[in-house]
């Protein structure tokens, strides 16, 4: 633990309120009771592994000193995992020594050393459990992707997210075409009722409820939607280490998606039902299976022409 510009009785009031979350302290200090007015300033608080090495470390400009919880402003805090590095801040939230939890208030921000970032105005991180969550509107970022919800719970890696409800998806994969219409193909937006589930390890996101895909040249809706990414590269080297962490990062492009339950694919005057559809990316190709039927307008007197069973 590190204290700076801490006077004798605070400190010593200090080290006994971290007490219960070291093991090492705990057999040495005896935790006062009663609230506290005490206030410093400079304040940093760390946790550590069994073989003593920082697991953790929390700090703030001021920091007000109670019983069970520590108040803090300017928060800067880092989690130290052994593939990835998480980075918070926020401007003001509190420590709770007794449950393990750190809540977080105001211009919350989350980063990692792969190159997620999560945006939100509150976020509890419990540390006993690995856990993240809020219920606020929250913004993640990763590559090319962004995903916009209300409320989510998930890793301190973002590795594996929830996204609650009222989910949108922006994928705007970076142009590599000179021509317009070719880039314009790319961009795709996927929204849904909620929740999805993203697992960016097994380059998969999993929408749920009213589901759409809109790109520029066709839409698609179902109950439920699975849609795979190509794998990207490895994961950039962390911060103190000469080597990356070898886990690969999920690509912003799309593999294919995979439409379940009440599917129809919208493709300019085209209209196709079915149970469910694949569409692969890589040929622009749909496969439709259970009861699929096609609706196509046709410009050369037909009119409409149905097939299906």
């Amino acid at each position: 633990m590190i204290y700076r510009k801490c006077p004798p009785l605070a400190a010593a009031l200090i080290a006994g309120l971290l007490a219960l979350s070291s093991p090492a302290l705990a057999a040495r200090e005896q935790v006062p009771e009663g609230p506290s007015d005490q206030q410093i300033s400079d304040f940093s608080i760390a946790g550590y592994g069994d073989k003593g090495k920082k697991t953790w470390d929390l700090a703030g400009k001021s920091a007000d000193i109670f019983s069970d919880v520590i108040k803090l402003n300017d928060i800067v805090g880092n989690l130290y995992g052994e593939k990835e590095q998480i980075k918070l801040s926020a401007d003001k939230g509190d420590f709770n020594k007794e449950q393990g939890r750190v809540h977080l208030e105001q211009n919350v921000v989350v980063t990692t050393s792969s190159g997620a970032r999560l945006l939100t105005a509150s976020l509890d991180w419990d540390r006993k459990n690995q856990t993240v969550s809020t219920s606020d509107v929250v913004n993640i970022e990763r590559q090319n992707m962004v995903a916009v919800a209300a409320g989510a719970t998930g890793q301190p890696n973002l590795n594996r997210v929830t996204l609650e409800k009222d989910v949108t998806v922006n994928i705007n994969p970076p142009e590599k075409t000179p021509q317009k219409e070719a880039s314009e193909t790319s961009k795709t937006v996927i929204t849904c009722d909620g929740p999805l589930e993203i697992d960016y390890e097994k380059n998969v996101a999993v929408f749920n409820k009213n589901v759409k895909v809109d790109r520029t040249d066709m839409q698609i809706y179902s109950d439920m939607m699975f849609v795979y990414f190509l794998a990207g590269d490895p994961a950039p080297e962390s911060a103190g280490s000469k080597e990356s962490s070898g886990m690969q990062q999920m690509n912003s492009k799309i593999d294919k998606i995979v439409s379940r339950g009440n599917v129809k694919i919208v493709r300019g005057e085209n209209v196709s039902f079915s149970d469910e559809a694949t569409y692969t990316a890589a040929d622009r190709k749909i496969t439709l299976s259970g009861k699929p039927k096609l609706v196509i307008y046709s410009t050369e007197g037909m009119g409409n022409a149905s097939f299906g069973n």
